[in-house]
């Protein structure tokens, strides 16, 4: 017995995959439902049989469709695994919990080591980058219309753009073509990497209540992060988890600030991480019916390569996002493609992309020496990697709580003067996102000129001087040759500009674009992480009248004053943190922009003054 089902949206079937395309409105019938990671195997009206997503169909049970032999292709059996697991968020989200922001996709920078420590750059070649001719429009997409702006709303951080009465509706509902979380498609989540009796796991629920997070990829710049109380009789949320919670959060990490020249910074490590992401190759799974990329990740501390997949990646960046996201911005991964994904650009921009990602949280002090961020770098094999999960997966000092692990070496700071530098820091980041996007948006025009009507502008031009010198070739004088050899190759030395032109943005302006790309993930994230300090400064303003109205205790707003003040100090030493990497990563990649201008100038010239000796006057 098979099912008839309705396709909900269209889906493209990725050659050689043995997936099925699918338009809207068509009627299929389901011919095996236990292929598992959400894909199953499907027959249209023309006898075609692929595997389908699971979300892109509705089922009909009512209508039963009998098959007779030979009617459908058997697939093996090997169980719906991804949907024995529980969603991490299901696990542990009370039904109050607070939505969760989407995050904007960052991109990559050439990439320095920190201001700090010795240069280990990684540029990738100019040919690695492109995405066509202009691979920025994407990132300067706005649905609203540029009216989207996280930095003005939601001052708690906690409720951006989703509702507060169904804080998971939009990510349980959204169209599943966008990328909706490890699990969510089968080929970005392995079955044999997930323990299958973990309650705890973070593999994606089916139900599709709860478990689901939609990235906002291109649309969203706004970061996600977990404010769930993680223990038991403990009814609030928010800051006032951390601001007036008895039980400290358990574990051995203690992050200390130090206040230096600057202010209050993090305490670095004496050698830098750093690491490789390099020789991306295909796998297979399934019997074969579903295919994969994995990447070698090789830290400079072993030397020793891991192999992890996107979907590995994704759980280490939903894992920092949880631990560290109301303290730390935590940027988002390059987002996940649905089609296409196989093909060898994309395999290099998305390589290329998930190393500035790596590289920006190995030179984070605080990231870099994390537990969890060690294990996705140096774990030992299959059992070590699964005793890691558990272990992060369950780790306490998550959300505000991570504040708990933080131990400035200064005194007590006033609430009025953490206020002041919230506000300093708030302003600051929005006017910057602001240049951030305007320099996209420039960047992407003159992309776009570049590789469009500059370079036909250049070949007219050549195209006319040699049009020229064939009219005075045919005036048949004689002495004419000196003049029309010069004439012609000044028209061929223009259609040599041209193809330079077009080539120029590839080897200068990528680098210009993929650094301001990054910064506009990073910044996306610092309204929400901002907005996390600006809540807990409210509460403390709170204090005098939950005194005396018995709801707190006078030791209580001791106690939340001294916890605000250690709150303001990790901002604190976020903020110079990232003033330390935008001051050297502006300055590098200036200079890499400015060194090649010239280098492209001077040639031009070179070429001009080769063209112009070759005229004489009588």
């Amino acid at each position: 017995m098979a099912f008839k089902a309705q396709v909900l949206y269209d889906f493209s079937a990725e050659p050689g995959n043995n997936e099925l395309t699918v338009k809207e409105g068509e009627t299929v019938t389901i011919t095996n439902q236990n292929i598992g990671g959400g894909w199953i195997e499907a027959q249209n009206s023309r006898g075609e049989v692929g595997l389908v997503p699971e979300d892109y169909i509705e089922l009909n049970k009512s209508a039963p469709a009998f098959q007779g032999a030979g009617n459908a292709v058997p697939a093996p059996n090997v169980g719906n695994v991804a949907s024995q697991d529980l969603s991490f968020f299901d696990a542990f989200a009370p039904a109050s919990a607070p939505a969760q922001s989407q995050v904007d996709a960052g991109g990559l920078s050439p990439q320095p080591d920190t201001p700090d420590t010795p240069v280990s750059p990684f540029l990738s070649s100019p040919d690695e980058a492109s995405n066509g001719n202009d691979p920025w429009s994407v990132w300067n997409t706005d649905p609203s219309g540029g009216s989207n702006n996280n930095w003005a709303s939601n001052p708690e951080g906690t409720q951006t753009g989703k509702s507060a009465a169904e804080p998971w509706a939009s990510a349980a509902q959204g169209h599943p073509q966008a990328y909706q979380g490890p699990g969510a498609d089968d080929d970005e989540w392995d079955d044999e990497w997930d323990d299958m009796k973990s309650t705890s796991g973070y593999a994606e629920s089916e139900s599709g209540d709860g478990g689901a997070m939609q990235r906002g990829g291109a649309h969203g710049s706004s970061m996600k992060i977990s404010l769930n109380n993680r223990f038991p009789g403990f009814s609030k949320s928010g800051p006032e988890l951390y601001l007036l919670c008895k039980q400290v959060a358990k574990g051995k990490e203690k992050l200390t600030i130090y206040v230096g020249e600057v202010g209050p910074v993090w305490s670095y490590p004496e050698t830098q991480l750093d690491c490789v992401v390099a020789d991306p190759k295909k796998g297979t799974k399934l019997y074969g019916l579903k295919s994969y990329i994995e990447y070698q990740i090789t830290p400079n501390t072993t030397n020793r390569t891991v192999n992890h997949r996107y979907k590995h990646f994704d759980w280490l960046y939903e894992r920092l996002l949880d631990k560290f996201g109301s303290a730390i911005p935590i940027p988002s991964l390059p987002d996940k493609q649905v089609t296409g994904r196989f093909e060898e650009e994309f395999i290099k921009m998305r390589m290329e992309r998930l190393q500035g990602w790596m590289t920006r949280m190995c030179r984070h002090p605080v990231v870099s020496s994390s537990e969890v961020f060690q294990l996705f770098l140096t774990y030992k094999d299959e059992k070590d990697w699964k005793m890691g999960k558990r272990k992060a997966e369950k780790d306490e000092a998550v959300g505000v709580m991570i504040f708990s692990t933080i131990e400035p070496e200064a005194s007590d700071l006033e609430p009025s003067e953490v206020e002041l530098k919230c506000e300093q820091f708030s302003r600051f980041t929005k006017a910057m996102d602001d240049g951030v996007k305007e320099i996209l948006t420039v960047g992407q025009e003159h992309w776009k000129r570049c590789t469009g009507p500059l370079p036909k502008e250049y070949q007219r031009i050549g195209k006319a001087f040699q049009n020229l010198s064939s009219v005075f070739i045919s005036s048949g004088y004689q002495g004419e040759s000196t003049l029309t050899d010069a004439m012609t190759a000044a028209g061929k030395t223009y259609e040599e500009i041209a193809q330079m032109v077009a080539e120029q943005p590839r080897k200068d302006l990528h680098f210009v674009m993929e650094t301001n790309n990054e910064y506009k993930g990073l910044l996306g994230c610092f309204p929400d992480t901002i907005g996390v300090h600006k809540a807990a400064i409210d509460k403390v303003k709170e204090a005098d009248k939950l005194v005396a109205t018995n709801k707190i205790t006078p030791q209580d707003k001791v106690t939340m004053a001294k916890r605000v003040s250690t709150m303001s100090y990790a901002l604190q030493a976020e903020m110079n943190h990232f003033h330390s990497n935008r001051i050297y990563d502006y300055n590098r990649v200036m200079q890499l922009y400015l060194e090649e201008q010239v280098k492209f100038y001077e040639t031009i010239a070179a070429k001009l003054r080769q063209a112009h000796s070759q005229f004489t006057t009588m």
